[in-house]
């Protein structure tokens, strides 16, 4: 289970601001502590590299891998995760090391989300293949998860090979950090809930809405069953698109019709009744994409989270 909070009835984590708008490392690391000390439960950065719009305006983030480090260092309670990370943009001995040093760093805090990716830019950009993208995600995910749990591999895959490879120093949590998979395809479901903690869906998967979770919810359960799994030990986590009071539309890389659901809003205790009816529905954790994101804000759902905390 990703760390909550005793006595809540879901962990609450918030996404850190990623092209809203140009956030400079100070700021980054304030809203982080602000999110600790307002009593959130994790903090999660995207993992993606650049983004190009249809009127030819282009943004991009910091390197997750990199941030993530730094908020390891700066925070000393909250869980820390890339929501989720591209397998592509890494050889996996390479994402491998990245996570056990991050997880060290952190006193093993990390949660190592997973994902195939999706933003063909980034894939041209950075010189990946954006082909078969399952079947490079199912090798890459093999060789990431092998050198975490038992430290060596020694493979020669169709798309990546790890040669008598050691992941050295071995992470300081046996079995390495949780893992959790951004998505809820049927390959990618089989491939990974053997093996994986944690499975999360975007806030546009369910509309937004906590009557939205079912569907996908028996979906995971199914696979997990056919895995040999008992459901009930996959943990389920949701993106929820939150509006505060000044929030006129959170600037996000997919530009996908399907992004635009109603954002959930309203004083706190709408808010809180809203996570308690995500936990009532089988939601672990849930990460909040605030809008707007900034120190402010994050401190001002301080009054939610002390809500769930008192039942």
């Amino acid at each position: 289970m990703i760390r909550r909070t005793p006595g809540r009835p879901l962990g609450v984590g918030v996404q850190l601001p990623e092209v809203e708008r140009e956030v400079r490392w100070p700021e980054l690391r304030a809203i982080a502590r602000t999110a600790e000390q307002a009593g959130f439960d994790s903090i999660w950065v995207g993992d993606h590299l650049l983004y190009r719009y249809a009127s030819g305006e282009t943004r991009g983030p910091w390197e997750a891998w990199m941030t993530l480090a730094g908020l390891a260092e700066a925070t000393e309670r909250v869980a820390l995760g890339p929501l989720v990370a591209a397998t592509a943009f890494h050889a996996p001995f390479m994402l491998a090391k990245l996570a056990s040093t991050v997880d060290e760093i952190s006193g093993g805090r990390l949660v190592l989300g997973l994902g195939a990716g999706w933003n063909d830019t980034e894939f041209a950009a950075l010189g990946a293949p954006f082909d078969h993208r399952i079947s490079r995600f199912q090798e890459a995910f093999t060789i990431v998860r092998t050198l975490l749990a038992q430290g060596a591999i020694d493979v020669e895959g169709e798309y990546f090979s790890a040669r008598d490879a050691e992941l050295l120093p071995r992470p300081s949590r046996p079995g390495g950090p949780e893992l959790l998979i951004g998505s809820s395809g049927p390959r990618m479901l089989a491939a990974t809930l053997p093996y994986a903690h944690a499975w999360n869906a975007w806030y546009a998967d369910t509309g937004n809405r906590p009557e939205g979770v079912a569907r996908l919810r028996d979906l995971v359960d199914e696979a997990a069953r056919a895995a040999g799994r008992d459901p009930a030990d996959i943990e389920r986590t949701v993106a929820v698109q939150v509006r505060m009071p000044g929030g006129r539309g959170r600037v996000m890389g997919d530009t996908d019709p399907r992004q635009d659901v109603p954002p959930l809003e309203g004083p706190a205790e709408v808010v809180a009744e809203a996570l308690r009816a995500y936990a009532r529905e089988g939601i672990g954790h849930v990460q909040l994409v605030v809008d707007p994101i900034d120190e402010a804000t994050v401190a001002a759902l301080a009054p939610v989270l002390e809500l769930l905390d008192h039942g």
